[in-house]
């Protein structure tokens, strides 16, 4: 009796691994390669390595993560276009999607034309923080720093074009400071300066400079959020001291338009069941990044909206590279 039920069970449980693994096997063999187009240690890198691991173990497959830096992103996106025929995927963010075609003459690719989304990972809000030499404490001192030191008003920022750039002249503009922006190539290099001295401030995804405000090398003094972060609840929104203004992100996977659709349709329904996965929630939520699981189409939605949100926001400011 024991014996024909542990065979029945076991007969199942193949059925219905079978089933999980043609749900988990979105690959045919291979490597799946994430593509990050800045350098290691920002929000972006950070996002694709906690979702490679989760990722890997839920397709079978090895998920590496490639760093592309260079244009701001731009270039990593001219490249992953033309990889259409292999296991590849780029970790965009709105500067790439959203704001390089606006702003740029011609940015080597067109992202409606060229790529598909696949699945939203993470959002993420902004912040300003200062280095140790500063010597301010509150965010309109910082101002009223600046307008008297218009020769020191450089601002960090990890890349040329990225959205931390543009925000950070929407701040000037908000503000009336005259912000001389200074493009890195990533984060890491951009929070080496600040926190050297070689640079007074910065502006970064919260992800990426909490850590550093938490060690007290650098200062945060504004977040971008409708709410203060429960990791730096001392830091005030920027609503909350007079600047009226709000702002978000978001990494997003991508696939070349080239990518067959069964292909891209099983990647995402891999990735958001990953991201649905509690643990790893956790992770991105104790790397101060909210984590996102959302199929196809609901990726492509929530980027329509977006667009819709930020495209006149853009071509209003009238800014140019």
């Amino acid at each position: 009796m024991m014996s024909a039920f542990l065979r029945a069970f076991a007969f199942a449980l193949a059925l219905t691994g079978g089933a999980a693994a043609a749900v988990a096997q979105p690959l045919d063999g291979g490597t799946l390669k994430i593509v990050v187009p800045y350098g290691p240690g920002g929000s972006s890198d950070r996002a694709a390595r906690l979702l490679a691991d989760g990722l890997a173990a839920r397709i079978g497959v090895p998920v590496v993560v490639e760093n592309r830096p260079g244009a701001g992103g731009r270039l990593a996106a001219q490249q992953v276009r033309h990889e259409g025929n292999s296991n590849t995927l780029i970790l965009a963010n709105p500067a790439i999607m959203v704001v390089a075609p606006l702003v740029f003459t011609d940015v080597g690719y067109v992202p409606d034309n060229d790529f598909v989304p696949v699945s939203q990972v993470t959002e993420y809000e902004f912040a300003v923080a200062v280095g140790p030499a500063v010597p301010v404490r509150e965010f309109n001192h910082l101002l009223a720093w600046m307008r008297a030191n218009p020769e020191k008003a450089s601002v960090a920022v990890p890349a040329t074009g990225s959205l931390p750039h543009f925000f950070a002249l929407m701040l000037g503009e908000r503000t009336g400071v005259d912000v001389q922006v200074v493009g890195y190539r990533g984060s890491a290099s951009a929070l080496t300066d600040l926190i050297g001295g070689h640079v007074p401030v910065a502006v970064d995804t919260l992800d990426t400079l909490e850590p550093q405000h938490a060690g007290e090398k650098i200062r945060m003094l504004a977040v971008s959020g409708e709410r203060r972060s429960p990791a730096s609840p001392e830091v005030p929104t920027f609503r909350e001291i007079g600047i009226d203004l709000t702002a978000s992100g978001w990494n997003t996977l991508f696939a070349p338009v080239t990518m067959p659709a069964d292909k891209v349709r099983r990647l995402s329904e891999a990735v958001a069941e990953t991201m649905r996965d509690e643990a790893l929630r956790e992770r991105f939520a104790g790397a101060s990044m909210v984590p996102v699981s959302s199929n196809a189409a609901q990726t492509a939605e929530a980027l329509r909206a977006y667009r819709a949100q930020w495209e006149p926001v853009v071509r209003r400011s009238g800014y140019r590279p």
